[in-house]
């Protein structure tokens, strides 16, 4: 492959990636109420809510504050205890808008930012821009997988 044309190939990718997350993170919250959206169905693990929270700071922090340079300040903890309840809505709109953050900031990188240096709190495995990337799409991906058992788990006791 021309190396002039690898950079579109990666940005064609993951901004692909990151989208199909996104909608099937949206697939699923459909059809759950505010309630359920909040509801852990098990003693152990997260809500619905609060993994989409995660989501958002996940990416807000690593490819937000630290590529895009939005000043964004984590509270990592918070992501997970936040007992207000925010709208199902409200909650999907700041993790559309974390991820449009990403697409945007995607498609910023000239092919030389791909291999920029990169530091993170908490993340020390990624060294370049393009790890980061990846392994918030890889996280991303993850946590989808998660929503699915978790709105199963919901609908089954509803």
């Amino acid at each position: 492959m021309d190396s002039e044309v690898l950079p579109d190939r990666l940005a064609a990718g993951f901004t692909a990636d990151y989208e199909r997350c996104r909608e099937r993170v949206h697939e699923l919250a459909d059809g759950l109420t505010d309630i359920q959206f909040w509801t852990k169905p098990f003693p152990f693990g997260n809500s619905f809510g609060h993994l989409v929270l995660h989501l958002t700071g996940n990416l807000s922090y690593y490819i937000g504050a630290r590529v895009a340079a939005t000043g964004y300040v984590r509270t990592r903890d918070v992501e997970f205890t936040d007992s207000r309840r925010q709208p199902k809505a409200d909650v999907l709109r700041a993790f559309d808008a974390a991820v449009d953050m990403v697409v945007n900031t995607i498609g910023a990188q000239r092919p030389q930012d791909w291999t920029a240096e990169y530091s993170g709190v908490g993340e020390p495995e990624a060294q370049t821009r393009f790890d980061i990337f990846l392994k918030c799409a890889m996280h991303f991906y993850h946590h989808v997988g998660q929503l699915i058992y978790l709105r199963e788990q919901l609908l089954r006791r509803a």
